[in-house]
Formats: C-alpha cells, structure tokens, sequence
C-alpha cells in the first residue's frame, strides 16, 4: 500500500495508461484532492487513495485508466448537479 504521506501538493496524478489525470491540491482524509485549475471540468476533483498504485517522484500513478478516472468525475459530478464536486470514489460530500 501507498503511504499517503508521500502524496504532496503539485504532483501530477496520471492514470495506469501514462495519460494526465490532474494535479494534487492536497490530501484530505483518505481523498486526494486535484486542483480545478488543472481539471478536465474546471472542478475541483477527488481520487480514493485505495485507487493510486504508485508514487514515484513527482507522479503519482493510479490503478486506473486516466479515461475511467475521469470518466467517473462525470458522472459523479452530474449526480449532484451542476457546479458540484467529483469524486472517483467514496461518498460524496460538501455543500
């Protein structure tokens, strides 16, 4: 399992493809919080960390595709209505 203490602001989350995912805003709790400005739909995006396979370096790599990951922002995101956070995996909260 991944220490999540090695995940730190600014890493370059990319999925099990190599493809862009995001970037680390922080982690909170057991969520890897993405920046929104680096967000394929301008929201701020979260990833369970049961779902990263690696860190190395700069990178940290999930066990999923970039186009899942992102897949499932979507559709997340669209549960909750316009303007509203996603997240791969894991309940849903906030306001």
């Amino acid at each position: 399992m991944v220490d999540i203490n090695d995940i730190t602001e600014d890493m370059t989350v990319v999925g099990s493809d190599g493809e862009h995912v995001g970037t680390v805003d922080k982690v909170e709790g057991d969520q890897i919080k993405l920046t929104k400005n680096d967000s394929p739909n301008g929201q701020h995006n979260f990833i369970s960390v049961d779902l990263v396979d690696s860190v190395d370096g700069d990178t940290v790599t999930l066990s999923q595709t970039a186009e899942d990951a992102i897949a499932e922002f979507d559709d997340e995101g669209s549960d909750e209505g316009e303007g509203s956070i996603g997240r791969a995996s894991g309940s849903v909260g906030g306001s």
